[in-house]
């Protein structure tokens, strides 16, 4: 595990894709790996039956010890973390843009300005036969751009 990967759970459990005991488990591979120091070690200690309990305060020591940013759970900063690591998969191939717009709008339905605009790519392709002027390939286009402006 590096620190990388490490931010990449964190990211995930901000959008509740990843656990509070992925987050153990991830920072038990950190220790692992030889990328430890006190918070991370009592990061990796936390009981995985009460991760849910344990981990966010114990996340900013973690974070700030690895130089990575902390967010509050859940927060809008930390939703965004997630929404930049799976526009980062998108642009990889790991998903379609039609998959990532359709996420981005199970996740934050139009709750959060930074995907504000790919919830909306969502509903045109539901509504893209009624669009004599718009294909599903210029939708991803437009999804596209949006995974380039939020990756730069």
């Amino acid at each position: 595990m590096t620190v990388e990967e490490f931010h990449d759970v964190v990211a995930l459990w901000h959008v509740n894709d990843a656990t509070s005991a992925d987050i153990v488990l991830a920072a038990c591979e950190l220790v692992v790996a030889g990328v430890d120091g006190p918070a991370v070690s009592v990061l990796a200690g936390a009981s995985l039956k009460h991760a849910c309990e344990e981990v966010p305060p114990l996340m900013e020591d973690a974070l700030q010890e690895l130089g990575l940013d902390h967010h509050e759970h859940s927060s809008d900063g930390g939703r965004q973390e997630g929404l930049r690591l799976m526009a980062q998969r998108t642009l990889a191939g790991a998903m379609t843009p039609r998959e990532f717009a359709h996420w981005v709008h199970l996740r934050f339905s139009h709750d959060l300005p930074a995907a504000e605009k790919l919830a909306e790519l969502d509903d045109t392709y539901d509504v893209l036969e009624y669009h004599a002027d718009l294909t599903a390939a210029d939708v991803d286009e437009q999804v596209l751009a949006e995974v380039r402006r939020l990756t730069v």
